[in-house]
């Protein structure tokens, strides 16, 4: 007489369960911490005696526009993202240009051009502290003096001293880690591009300016679109290499380095998370357009 085997049935709960930890976590760890940072930038408490409860509104987001020192850091961000952004999507772009035809020693470079990913910011910026040190001539180390020895004095800089160029110093270190890491999504994004559109286009007599142009470059929207949107999540949110390169200096002053010092400096808590939720708003702009792009891209597949 044949046995029947028992038919296993899944429940549906098993994967919520599983995953149950997670939800919870994010729920605490994410969102609970930013509804309270939201609560205390709507809120009266300044310092950490303070002890009057209730809500001002927008208050503590008005007053941070009316002061110049948030203003210049403001300022200061936004030259530091455009020179970050532009001078990493080029440097990038060209090193993945040189390597997507396959050269000899491509594993090698490939290597030399991510090694600055491995280091950490703070690392980084204690390194760049030293090399973009304002000394010049007999006196001048790190690049100042490699200038003066090769006498190429003339391109001597104050660097970070300076209160003009200070922020397009500090977008150099951060064009040196993050460009290795926009050619390797550059060049995955050429070799994804089947070689025939390439053998077409020659046979139609392209030349290879066009090839790039008018084919390759319009593939790669996508990886533009995806290297936008992590250079202005980091670049928005920068600390440890500006504090590792000039600590607190006011000229070199970011968002997220004025939040830290208000908080613990000044104890300043209901200012610290207004200008916390202003960085989560800029970041939130950069990127809800582009999980936006992606969903609709899904679907329409």
């Amino acid at each position: 007489m044949a046995v029947r085997a028992k038919k296993h049935v899944q429940s549906p709960w098993g994967g919520f369960f599983f995953v149950l930890p997670s939800i919870l976590a994010m729920a605490v760890f994410v969102y609970g911490m930013i509804g309270w940072t939201v609560k205390e930038s709507l809120g009266k408490r300044t310092n950490s005696y303070t002890t009057a409860k209730g809500l001002v509104g927008l208050k503590n987001y008005r007053d941070l526009f009316s002061d110049p020192e948030f203003v210049h850091a403001f300022q200061n961000l936004l030259k530091f993202t455009v020179v970050f952004m532009v001078g990493t999507l080029l440097a990038g772009l060209i090193m993945a240009l040189l390597l997507e035809k396959g050269i000899k020693g491509e594993g090698f470079f490939r290597s030399i051009y991510l090694y600055p990913m491995a280091i950490s910011f703070i690392a980084m910026g204690t390194s760049w502290r030293w090399l973009m040190d304002s000394s010049r001539d007999g006196k001048a180390t790190g690049l100042n003096k490699i200038f003066f020895d090769v006498h190429l004095g003339f391109l001597q800089s104050n660097w970070y001293s300076s209160e003009k160029g200070a922020m397009y110093a500090m977008a150099l270190p951060a064009i040196w880690q993050m460009s290795g890491y926009v050619m390797a999504l550059f060049l995955a994004g050429f070799r994804g591009i089947p070689d025939d559109l390439r053998e077409a286009a020659r046979v139609d007599g392209a030349t290879e300016t066009k090839i790039y142009r008018h084919i390759l470059f319009p593939q790669l929207k996508p990886t533009f679109l995806t290297v936008l949107i992590i250079l202005g999540h980091i670049s928005m949110k920068v600390f440890d290499l500006i504090y590792g390169i000039a600590s607190k200096s006011y000229v070199t002053k970011v968002l997220a380095i004025y939040m830290w010092q208000v908080i613990f400096d000044f104890q300043n808590y209901a200012k610290g998370a207004s200008i916390a939720m202003i960085i989560l708003v800029l970041i939130a702009v950069a990127v809800i357009p582009y999980l936006i792009y992606v969903v609709k891209t899904e679907e329409q597949k």
